[in-house]
C-alpha cells in the first residue's frame, strides 16, 4: 500500500474518531398516551433540555428541575389563529446550537414531535393567510414534510444524546383487517422520518394483578415499527425495562451525566 493510501485511510479513520456525534445515542420513541414516553426523559443522561409542545407535558419531571437535571421551555399550546410556537422554536434553537449550549447537554429531548409537527403545519396555513383553515394538500402538507425532515436532521446533528418522541397511529389492512401501528406523522413521513433515526422503540403499558406494567418494544413482530441497529450480537432484548440508561449499558455507551445547571 503506497504512503498516500495509508495517509488516506489514517484521515478517515481521525475524521470518524473526531465526530461528535460518534458515540451519541439518538431515538424515537413512539407510544399511546399513558404509555410513559415523557416520563422516560428520567432515566436519560443529564442534564436533559426538553422542548415540550405537549401542553403540561414537563407536569411529570418538575421534580427534576430544581436539581438542574431538567432544563423544560415551552412551546405549548400553539394557537391555530396566530401561530407563534414553530417559530419562536426555530429561533431559540438556532441560538442555542450557536452558543455552544450542546456541548453541555447530556440529552435533548422533543416532545412530542407529533404536536411539533402540528405547530409547523399552523404556520405554514397562517403563512398563506389561512389560519385556522382546514390545510390544502400540496400546499401545505408537502412543505410541512419537507420542514420535518430538515429539522430533524438538524435535530440529529446536535453533539449529545437525542430522545424524539411521538404518537402511533393505528392502520387497518383492507383485506385481512389486521391492525398495525406507525409513527402519526404526515404521509410518507411515516417511514421517511423514522429511517433518519438509530433506534425506533415503541413504548407499552398492560394492565397486571400487579398494576400497569411498562415495557419498551426495541424490535418489531409486524404489528409495531421498532427496530434497533445497537442490538446487533444479541446486546438488547425483544423488550427491555424503559431506562435508557440501562440501554446504553448494554450496547457499551457511555451513561456519564455531565455538569447540571445549578442556579448559584
Amino acid at each position: 500500500m503506497s504512503l498516500d493510501a495509508q495517509k488516506s485511510f489514517a484521515q478517515i479513520r481521525q475524521d470518524y474518531t473526531d465526530n461528535s456525534r460518534v458515540g451519541t445515542f439518538n431515538a424515537l420513541i413512539c407510544g399511546e398516551a399513558g404509555t410513559g414516553k415523557t416520563k422516560l426523559l428520567e432515566t436519560c443522561r443529564k442534564p436533559v433540555l426538553a422542548h415540550f409542545f405537549d401542553p403540561g407535558g414537563e407536569i411529570t419531571l418538575r421534580e427534576m428541575i430544581p436539581k438542574g437535571e431538567l432544563l423544560p421551555e415551552i412551546f405549548a399550546p400553539d394557537d391555530p389563529f396566530k401561530p407563534w410556537a414553530f417559530m419562536s422554536w426555530t429561533k431559540i434553537l438556532d441560538q442555542e446550537i450557536k452558543s455552544g449550549l450542546f456541548e453541555h447537554v447530556g440529552t435533548y429531548a422533543l416532545d412530542s414531535s407529533t404536536l411539533w409537527a402540528e405547530s409547523i403545519l399552523n404556520y405554514l396555513t397562517a403563512k398563506r393567510g389561512m389560519a385556522g383553515k382546514t390545510p390544502d394538500g400540496k400546499v401545505d402538507y408537502m412543505p410541512q414534510k419537507t420542514e420535518i425532515r430538515n429539522w430533524i436532521t438538524r435535530i440529529l446533528s446536535l453533539p449529545c444524546d437525542v430522545i424524539v418522541t411521538g404518537h402511533l397511529e393505528p392502520t387497518q389492512d383492507q383485506v385481512s383487517g389486521r391492525l398495525t401501528y406507525r409513527y402519526a406523522t404526515t404521509g410518507k413521513g411515516t417511514i421517511m422520518i423514522p429511517a433518519l433515526f438509530d433506534e425506533i422503540y415503541v413504548l407499552e403499558a398492560e394492565d397486571t394483578s400487579k398494576g400497569v406494567s411498562y415495557r419498551l418494544r426495541t424490535a418489531g413482530a409486524g404489528r409495531y415499527m421498532a427496530r434497533s441497529r445497537l442490538a446487533s450480537g444479541g446486546k438488547l432484548d425483544t423488550f427491555e425495562e424503559p431506562d435508557i440508561k440501562n440501554i446504553l449499558k448494554k450496547v457499551g455507551y457511555p451513561t456519564d451525566d455531565k455538569p447540571l445547571f445549578l442556579q448559584p
